[in-house]
Parts: C-alpha cells; structure tokens; sequence
C-alpha cells in the first residue's frame, strides 16, 4: 500500500487494476499533484493482468479488483478511484462499494465536455477503440467525444519508452486535429501521466490527463461530504 497526503483529509482510495507497481506509483503522484489537500492511498491488483489491453484483460482484472474494491470500501475509503481508462469493472465496483466510485475515463469524459464544445480521444491500442467507443455512447458523451483512435503503443512503452510514447500520440492528435479539427484532447490511459505535460506542451493541445481529472472530481465529492 502506498499513501499521499494530508492527515484527517478525505480518503481517496486509488486501484490500478493492473499488476504493475510503478504505474501505480506514478498514478498515485499524478493524483495528489492536481488534490493535494486530499489523502490517496495506492493499490496495485497483484492477481491482475500485468498490463489491459483489451476485452480479455479487462475480464481478468475484474475478480480481484472487485476484492480490493470491498476491501477500501471496508476500510473506510470516503472515494474509490479505479485507475484504468476502461473504466474496468466500474458498475459492479459501485455495487458493492459504500462510498462514491469514479472511473478515470468516466471523469475525463465529464471534464472534457466542460471544457470544449469537441474532444478526442488518443488510447494506445487499438483493442481498446470500441470499448472506449461504447462506455462514451452509454455515458452520453457520443456528441461530445465523437472520435476515439489508437496511438498504437503498448501500454507499457508509456513507462518504458516515453519519447516514443510522445512521438505516436502528437502525431495521432496532429491528424485528428488536421482531419476533425478538434483540439482538446483525452489521454485515454492511467499510464498516459507521463506524458501528459509534455503532450501539452510540445503539440500546443488542451490535454486532459485522467487520473488527475478523477482526483478533481474527488475534491469536488470531499465539498459535500
């Protein structure tokens, strides 16, 4: 477990789906950079699928996410934040937990229809293109999100190779702005952290980074709590 933050604040339980430690860890900083007066504690699903990417990951990861899902609920998280742009096992998560449960695509969803009339989405697979395509269609986000393509990059890489990882996705936004002329752009995975000031920076694109987008949804709850 890894923890952030202020004492006596509101808890914020992160849950990287995935087995992989270091996306939590730079998840977990992302998070308390943009809600630095919220606590976030860091979980790694160690029984998850090293990376998702796809239909069959995102089945694997949800048995035992839904464990630590029960197990923050039970230890009193005051907010759940599921830390993969899937939005894996989010409805089933909010089932069973007693406190609010905001998956990191849904709250960029709603962050960037705030912000622009227009927006993209940039994901790294393209396994992941109609998944992302049918959890914006039920949110309701269809008009607002109408294009969501794949920088076609390992999830991985976006830890292990980010010069590449910026490369594919400046390029991919580059081309969605050139053909849809849309400028705001979704970073649609956790891993995306990275990159995102960078992103924003090198292509001159209003860039919504997910898991900080989800900490802000959280301090907006923590309002009302």
């Amino acid at each position: 477990m890894l923890a952030m933050g202020c004492c006596n604040a509101m808890a914020v339980y992160l849950i990287n789906p995935n087995s992989t430690k270091i996306m939590t860890e730079n998840a977990l900083h992302a998070a308390q950079a943009a809600a630095p007066d919220l606590e976030f504690i860091g979980w790694t699903s160690h029984n998850g699928p090293s990376v998702i990417e796809g239909l069959e990951d995102g089945a694997a990861s949800i048995p035992p996410l839904l464990i630590l899902v029960q197990k923050a609920s039970d230890a009193g998280a005051d907010a759940i934040i599921i830390a993969c742009f899937d939005d894996t096992g989010l409805k089933k998560a909010k089932e069973i937990a007693r406190c609010p449960v905001i998956g990191i695509g849904q709250a960029s969803y709603h962050m960037a229809s705030l912000l622009a009339e227009k927006s993209a989405v940039i994901t790294t697979v393209e396994a992941a293109v109609p998944i992302l395509q049918n959890n914006i269609s039920a949110l309701g986000f269809a008009d607002h999100i109408p294009v969501v393509e794949a920088a076609n990059i390992g999830v991985a890489e976006l830890d292990t190779d980010t010069g590449k990882a910026l490369q594919k996705f400046n390029a991919t936004a580059q081309n969605i702005q050139l053909t849809a002329q849309i400028n705001t752009f979704i970073l649609g995975c956790a891993g995306a952290v990275q990159i995102s000031s960078d992103f924003a920076l090198t292509g001159g694109f209003t860039a919504i980074e997910p898991v900080s987008a989800a900490a802000r949804l959280c301090r907006a709850i923590s309002a009302r709590l």
